[in-house]
């Protein structure tokens, strides 16, 4: 797992953010109702009073699923393209989230970039919250005219502008949201043993003061038990005077600074705050039969979710996501809690699995042979799962206005 899980971070992170700085050049108004009737419920609920966190997948062989083709989007990467990686099925396109008592509204690309017009949407956190901003960059980028749109990577910072819409859907890295040694572009790759700055927020923080909307995550790399923690000075001296802590004392103590911030430099009459619960991973080897393939090796060739709704245990670490919820309650202003741990953890078919690119090169014939060691079971393709995070946001910016 130590394996998988460092080659994870090695191709999201280091890959990703570890390059030149690069630019690629690249409407009508509906209004909706954002819920109608599910075809398992007799009443329409508002969203007040609608878990839209609880229902079941629904196998969708019509044209709304996926919302858009892996082709058709020039700002995919190989990280996340996995039918041209050469995954030989498709079906984990075709799945929608159906809630209990009520619908997800259609993505309308347009009536979102209307909501987005003259704004800015920043995605905050590790490699899953990029994976969920190119998901958003994919779902809009079709109705926009190629000259119309760009990409461009920074250090920290990754902006898709949408220049009829004065608008622009971005993603700042900061893993551990606080201040960590593995936050510049040479630290990304896996390679050395993270230190965490507990309550130093204010260095990534103001990058994200005067935002319309953000959407923050922090979960994957806080996987150690025990987390090294900073005392004195800063990473530019190398440091070696840390402490350990507990994994769920440092992780509580992360978030308490952010919610302080967030407290303290988001005007909420301008800006709406989500956070996205933890994504689990399907790390086979660890979680027995915990979806009845004992033969299975990590996530590789799992081509269905888990379909048995009632029991399931993949091993996700509920005391961090119960940590969150009580912190995100704490907050001076709204944060909306997008929870997307449960209704993921049944997608084990989802992942990248053997058809990501560690370090940008797709994996060879003899390594898709190793799944134990190559399987990526953290991240996921696109189109896939994020695109399903999005629809839950979405449904969320549509209902409050």
């Amino acid at each position: 797992m130590a394996a998988t899980v460092v080659l994870s971070i090695l191709f999201f992170g280091f890959f990703y953010y570890n390059q030149y700085i690069k630019i690629t050049r690249f409407t009508d108004f509906n209004q909706q109702e954002p819920f109608h009737e599910s075809s398992n419920s007799t009443n329409v609920l508002p969203l007040e009073e609608c878990d839209i966190f609880t229902g079941e997948w629904v196998f969708d062989n019509t044209s709304s699923h996926p919302l858009y083709k892996e082709e058709d989007c020039e700002y995919l990467n190989n990280m996340v393209t996995c039918l041209k990686n050469g995954r030989p099925d498709s079906s984990y396109q075709k799945w929608r989230w159906q809630p209990r008592d009520c619908s997800l509204p259609k993505f309308e690309a347009k009536l979102f970039l209307e909501k987005l017009r003259g704004k800015r949407l920043m995605f905050v956190g590790d490699s899953l919250n990029f994976n969920q901003m190119l998901s958003m960059v994919c779902i809009v980028q079709s109705v926009i005219p190629p000259e119309k749109r760009s990409m461009s990577y920074a250090t920290y910072i990754t902006v898709f502008k949408m220049e009829d819409y004065n608008a622009t859907i971005e993603f700042y890295w900061a893993p551990y949201l606080v201040e960590s040694n593995v936050d510049p572009p040479n630290m990304r790759d896996g390679t050395v043993d993270p230190i965490v700055k507990l309550g130093s927020i204010s260095k990534h923080g103001q990058n994200w003061e005067n935002l319309d909307y953000l959407v923050f995550n922090t979960f994957i790399w806080w996987r150690y038990p025990v987390v090294k923690v900073l005392q004195r000075g800063s990473f530019d001296d190398r440091p070696t005077d840390y402490n350990k802590i507990d994994q769920s004392v440092a992780y509580e103590n992360a978030l308490n600074s952010w919610a302080k911030w967030v407290g303290e430099n988001v005007d909420p009459n301008r800006t709406s705050v989500f956070f996205i619960s933890s994504a689990p991973q399907h790390n086979k080897s660890n979680r027995g039969s915990a979806w009845n393939n004992t033969l299975g090796i990590q996530c590789s060739n799992e081509t269905m979710p888990i379909l048995n709704m009632s029991t399931i245990d993949v091993g996700t670490n509920w005391k961090l996501f119960e940590t969150a919820e009580k912190v995100i309650q704490s907050v001076k202003v709204p944060v909306h809690f997008i929870n997307i741990t449960g209704l993921s953890e049944y997608r084990k078919d989802a992942h990248t699995s053997l058809y990501s690119a560690p370090g940008g090169k797709v994996l060879t014939k003899e390594q898709k042979t190793d799944p134990a060691r190559y399987a990526d079971c953290v991240h996921w393709c696109l189109p896939g799962l994020p695109d399903t995070w999005n629809e839950l946001l979405y449904t969320l910016i549509l209902h409050q206005t």
